[in-house]
């Protein structure tokens, strides 16, 4: 079973110990942004790109991976 999209990347800003600032000066953006940003990842806004995730990990300090498996 997996995460909800926003749980993982928000799970992730929270265990590096990151506020949504910390990371957007990371990212070289606003607080705003990043709040869009994982707003969202819930459906609630705009879908971030595949780019905007992997640098929304590297401000984490973690690397983003992609995994396509058959379906059950």
């Amino acid at each position: 079973m997996s995460l909800p999209l926003r749980d993982t990347f928000v799970g992730a800003r929270e265990r590096a110990g990151l506020s949504q600032a910390a990371v957007a000066e990371a990212m070289g953006t606003t607080g705003s942004a990043v709040s869009r940003l994982e707003a969202g990842l819930d459906g609630k806004g705009p879908s971030p790109t595949l780019a905007t995730l992997m640098r929304y990990a590297a401000a984490c300090g973690m690397e983003l991976d992609v995994h396509l498996h058959a379906a059950a």
